[in-house]
C-alpha cells in the first residue's frame, strides 16, 4: 500500500495544478473559473480569495453540482496548501467535470506573494445556528443570508395578507421591516390574520405585528407606521430606504397610490389579492415588465369589486397567497430565481388549482408608459370612485 505522500504525488501527477503567478492570470482573464475554497470554515473566516466560495472538503461532491451543473465550466480549487484541493480536484474529474485545476501552495503561497485576499463577513455561531437550513442552500448560502439580515422590505397591512407574509420573511432573516396600518386587532380578524392573539384585541394591529415578529426573530427591526397610506404621506415612509415592498391592502385606493410610488421611486412591488375561495400574487418591478395600472386601468364598480368583509374569505386562503408573496420577496432580496414578473399567478383553493396569466406593459399606461401623463400623487379615492383625475 502506497504511503499517504506517495499517494498524493500520484493524485497530483493525474491532474491540473497552476502555481500563484499562473493562478492569478487565470483568474484575471476574460473566462474566470468558478473559485471554490475548499478548506474548513475557521480557515475560510481569516480570509479568501476574492470572489472564492465556500464548499468544504467534506461536502464537495455532495455539493457542487448545484454551485456548477455544467460540467465543462472551468474550475478552481484551492485550499491552505494544495494537498486538499489536489484530492479535490481529482474527486471532481471522477464526477466528469472537464476543467478543473488546483492551486499548488494553496492560499498559503497566495497571501505569501502579496496577492489580493478580503477578510469575509460572517455569521456568529447563534445566526449560524438559526439559519442553517437557508446556509446549507447554495442559491442563498451566508452571503445569501447575510445579504437579507441586510434587506429592507415594507408591508403594507398587518392583516390577512401581512400576516403570513412578515411572519415567514422575517423568520427568514429579513433584517428591517416596516409595517403600515392604521387598524386595531379586531374578533373577526382572527380567523385568518394569524400575527395577532384574542389577547389582542383592540391593540393597533403594526404593533401588535411588532411584539409577535420580535419575539420570533430578535435579530430584525420592526418599523410600525400606525397610520393610513396617503398621498400626503408616502414620500415621508419611503425616505425610510426600502428594497422591497409587499402590497397586502384591501382596497383600490392604496393599490393605486403604491403602484405609482413604486414605479416612481424604482421599487419592486409584490402584489396579492385574496377574496372568498379564489387568490393572486404577482411581482410588478419597474423598468422590467407592467406595473398595477397596466393589469387594472381603471378600478372596477365596487359592487363587482366587494372586500374580504363584505364577501368573505376561507382563512387559510391569505396564508397562501401571503407565503407566495414572502418567497416572491425573498427571491427580489437575493436577486435569485424568476420573480413573477409579467405573470399573475391565479389560485383556486376549491378546485386546488393554480394557473398563469402572461402580463404585457401597457406602452401607454399613463405612469408607467412611454410617454407618462400621471407624474404626481392623485386624490386616489376620488379617482377609484370612478370621477374623472386630473394628470
Amino acid at each position: 500500500m502506497p504511503s499517504y505522500r506517495e499517494y498524493l504525488q500520484q493524485v497530483k501527477s493525474e491532474i491540473d495544478e497552476v502555481d500563484v503567478t499562473q493562478a492569478r492570470e487565470l483568474l484575471a482573464g476574460d473566462e474566470r473559473p468558478l473559485v471554490v475554497d475548499v478548506r474548513e470554515l475557521d480557515e475560510w473566516t481569516e480570509g479568501r480569495i476574492p470572489g472564492a466560495i465556500h464548499i468544504p472538503r467534506g461536502n464537495l461532491e455532495s455539493r457542487i453540482e448545484q454551485a456548477a451543473p455544467d460540467h465543462a465550466q472551468p474550475i478552481f480549487l484551492y485550499c491552505a496548501a494544495g494537498n486538499r484541493s489536489a484530492f479535490a480536484a481529482k474527486s471532481l474529474e471522477e464526477l466528469g467535470y472537464e476543467n478543473v485545476v488546483s492551486l499548488a501552495g494553496g492560499y498559503t503561497d497566495w497571501k505569501r506573494s502579496g496577492f489580493p485576499t478580503e477578510l469575509p463577513r460572517t455569521l456568529d455561531g447563534e445566526k449560524r445556528q438559526r439559519y442553517s437550513r437557508h446556509i446549507l442552500i447554495p442559491e442563498v448560502g451566508e452571503e445569501g443570508q447575510l445579504k437579507l439580515l441586510d434587506s429592507r422590505v415594507l408591508l403594507l397591512g398587518a392583516g390577512g395578507l401581512g400576516s403570513p407574509s412578515a411572519l415567514y420573511l422575517a423568520a427568514a432573516g429579513v433584517g428591517r421591516l416596516g409595517i403600515v396600518d392604521d387598524d386595531r386587532v379586531d374578533a373577526s380578524n382572527l380567523q385568518r390574520q394569524v400575527l395577532h392573539s384574542t389577547s389582542r384585541l383592540g391593540e393597533w394591529k403594526a404593533e401588535s405585528a411588532k411584539r409577535t415578529l420580535e419575539e420570533l426573530n430578535p435579530d430584525i427591526e420592526v418599523v410600525p407606521y400606525i397610520e393610513r397610506l396617503t398621498s400626503e404621506n408616502v414620500e415621508r415612509i419611503l425616505a425610510d430606504g426600502w428594497d422591497v415592498i409587499v402590497d397586502g391592502a384591501d382596497n383600490f385606493p392604496t393599490r393605486y397610490l403604491i403602484n405609482d410610488a413604486a414605479v416612481w421611486h424604482d421599487i419592486p412591488l409584490v402584489h396579492g389579492s385574496i377574496y372568498r375561495f379564489e387568490g393572486q400574487a404577482t411581482v410588478f418591478k419597474p423598468g422590467d415588465g407592467p406595473c398595477y395600472r397596466c393589469l387594472f386601468p381603471q378600478p372596477p364598480p365596487p359592487e363587482l369589486a366587494p372586500s374580504c368583509a363584505e364577501g368573505g374569505v376561507l382563512g387559510v386562503l391569505p396564508g397562501i397567497v401571503g407565503s407566495l408573496q414572502a418567497s416572491e420577496a425573498l427571491k427580489l432580496c437575493l436577486d435569485i430565481g424568476e420573480p413573477l414578473v409579467g405573470r399573475l399567478l391565479l389560485f383556486d383553493a376549491l378546485a386546488t388549482e393554480f394557473s398563469e396569466v402572461r402580463l404585457r406593459r401597457d406602452p401607454n399606461c399613463p405612469v408607467c408608459g412611454d410617454n407618462p401623463t400621471i407624474t404626481a400623487y392623485v386624490d386616489y379615492v376620488e379617482f377609484c370612485s370612478g370621477r374623472p383625475t386630473p394628470a
